[in-house]
């Protein structure tokens, strides 16, 4: 058995979904600050302070689970028609070419709850068709009647988000109150790139010689193929989404196979308010190395747009490179959060749960690896692991439920084997760390100590709600720990220090870091790593640039 901390008193809480979850009490600000209603509260006996060693009493965390589903489980299927489970090309919503399909599962029951149409190559290349021949009046479309349907795709998603984070949550498993920000996050950035739409302009200048001048005319680069991740099922296509059809092109998403629904719906929202057919496909598949191989291949195709690994964005960047595709990759991270000896520790408490826990933890910028600095380390590390125990795990769509489903059996698997190399090196477990029994893809919060250079955690994406903990004496030892990786997505300071702040900022090998703040996504800001996390920027101005070229004209003037 892996050591465990034992939290009390515990109470059992049974959901709509007959989910049992054992509820912990709640000592510190719930999971995102003071916005956020916890899952139950009781004193706890638990004392941080109680070992000046840091050794913290045996924590259990214990999660039964008796799933008998029911009628409230479907209801958010119900948004979605049969008719609008196929594949959206054109102006219609048809079946794959072969008549297959594929099974979406609830993560929290691994009960089927819909069967969507299985695209082959010859779907994706009507799709790349129909994007083709709807490029040259798009792309004339006046940019203010481009962000009027975009701004009009906004509001339905607004109007509709409790519909559409349902769906989210069930086939995807976060917690309701986390799919809800993710509808409100992918929402945003309609009405983001709805303004830079009227915003796109050239230059027309005189040679800095004289006697001609130059004229820069930017351009939409042409039909867009978009393959989307699982964990952000809306998001991560309204972010690729929007830009491109705020810059003139024409769209083929292949959503994740885990997560097709939530694409489906978009489509046919986007559908109502009057986006032209051919503008945003939608193609469905589990053969997606066939499919978007083709679309790659196909010279038609100008730019691709990928999230997902770094290992699988290896493969379609020389896929893409056949053709000179224009690539926009945001790929894997390995987050480092540096908690300094003069942080708040309140306030590195509640952006280190919001890091590690958003959505959780399936995100690339996760907080992969918690480095706090000697002098803190027991206190912090206590108070951390008291409010990981404190989260609730049950099927996310049950009230007070703050951690759902992982995805699938594959990412619990990887997860239990990450831990079980840790404390087979010598880490120790504070709390969670065993799988708990029955249905559905869950793990509980888990937090280690004493985690050995060589653990495989500190090198893989954990993507789970997994946190390890090491301490650091130094700037400059935290600084070559933290970029030690391939990946280079995200890092977390939390200082009080505004030099220490800056010196973190300029030598962290990271295209994004958040000082003092655990949520650093902002449709106005521009996404992106360096290193092996990535190519280009999603969001803010420099995201639309993603979407244009540049023609350049010299012009003599008798």
């Amino acid at each position: 058995m892996r050591p465990h901390v034992a939290i009390e008193p515990r109470r059992t809480v049974t959901g709509e979904h007959g989910l049992t979850t054992m509820k912990q009490p709640w000592p510190e600000k719930a999971i995102g600050g003071a916005g956020r209603r916890p899952a139950a509260r009781a004193k706890a006996t638990f004392d941080p302070f109680v070992n000046a060693r840091g050794a913290i009493a045996e924590v259990t965390l214990d999660i039964t689970k008796n799933i008998t589903g029911g009628d409230a489980m479907s209801d958010p299927m119900n948004v979605l028609a049969p008719e609008h489970r196929r594949l959206r090309i054109g102006d219609a919503w048809r079946d794959a070419a072969s008549g297959a399909t594929f099974a979406v599962e609830d993560p929290a029951t691994g009960k089927t709850i819909a069967e969507v149409a299985d695209a082959g190559v010859v779907d994706g290349l009507a799709a790349l068709d129909v994007a083709s021949k709807a490029m040259a009046v798009w792309a004339a479309t006046p940019p203010r009647k481009r962000s009027e349907l975009l701004t009009a795709t906004y509001r339905a998603l607004t109007e509709r988000s409790e519909e559409v984070a349902r769906l989210i949550t069930l086939e995807m498993g976060k917690p309701l109150a986390e799919a809800r920000g993710e509808v409100a996050y992918g929402a945003e950035f309609f009405r983001w790139f709805a303004e830079e739409a009227v915003r796109v302009e050239g230059r027309y200048n005189t040679a800095p010689a004289g006697g001609y001048r130059i004229l820069t005319v930017p351009k939409p680069v042409g039909p867009c193929v978009f393959v989307t991740p699982w964990n952000f099922p809306l998001a991560m296509g309204a972010r690729k989404i929007a830009p491109a059809l705020a810059a003139g092109c024409t769209t083929i998403t292949k959503p994740a196979a885990q997560t097709p629904l939530t694409m489906l719906f978009l489509a046919r929202i986007m559908e109502e308010v009057g986006v032209p057919p051919g503008v945003v496909n939608v193609v469905t598949t589990k053969r997606a190395g066939e499919v978007v191989s083709a679309l790659l291949a196909d010279r038609r195709t100008r730019k691709l747009s990928f999230t997902g690994s770094t290992e699988v964005g290896r493969v379609l960047l020389r896929q893409a490179a056949d053709n000179v595709l224009r690539t926009s990759m945001e790929l894997g991270g390995n987050a480092a959060l540096i908690v300094c000896a003069d942080a708040d520790l309140d306030v590195a408490l509640d952006g280190a749960m919001v890091a590690k826990m958003r959505n959780i933890g399936e995100s690339c910028i996760a907080a992969n690896r918690i480095y706090v600095e000697e002098p803190v380390r027991e206190e912090f590390t206590a108070r951390f692991a008291m409010r990981m125990g404190a989260l609730s795990v049950g099927h996310g769509l049950d009230d007070g439920v703050d951690v759902g489903a992982l995805i699938d059996e594959a990412s619990v698997t990887k997860i239990d084997e990450l831990v079980a190399d840790a404390v087979n090196r010598g880490a120790r477990v504070l709390v969670g760390g065993e799988r708990p029994d029955g249905p559905g893809y869950f793990y509980p919060p888990t937090v280690l100590v004493d985690v050995p250079e060589d653990a495989r955690m500190l090198e893989a994406e954990i993507f789970g709600p997994v946190a390890p903990i090491i301490s650091f004496t130094s700037d400059d030892e935290v600084m070559a720990k933290a970029n030690d990786t391939e990946h280079g997505l995200v890092g977390y300071v939390f200082t009080r220090d505004l030099q220490r702040a800056l010196r973190f900022t300029e030598g962290l090998e990271t295209g994004m870091v958040g000082i003092n703040r655990g949520l650093i996504s902002d449709p106005s800001a521009p996404f992106g790593g360096v290193k092996q996390s990535g190519i280009g920027k999603e969001g803010s101005h420099e995201g639309i640039l993603e979407y244009l070229d540049v023609t350049y004209a010299a012009i003599d003037l008798p």
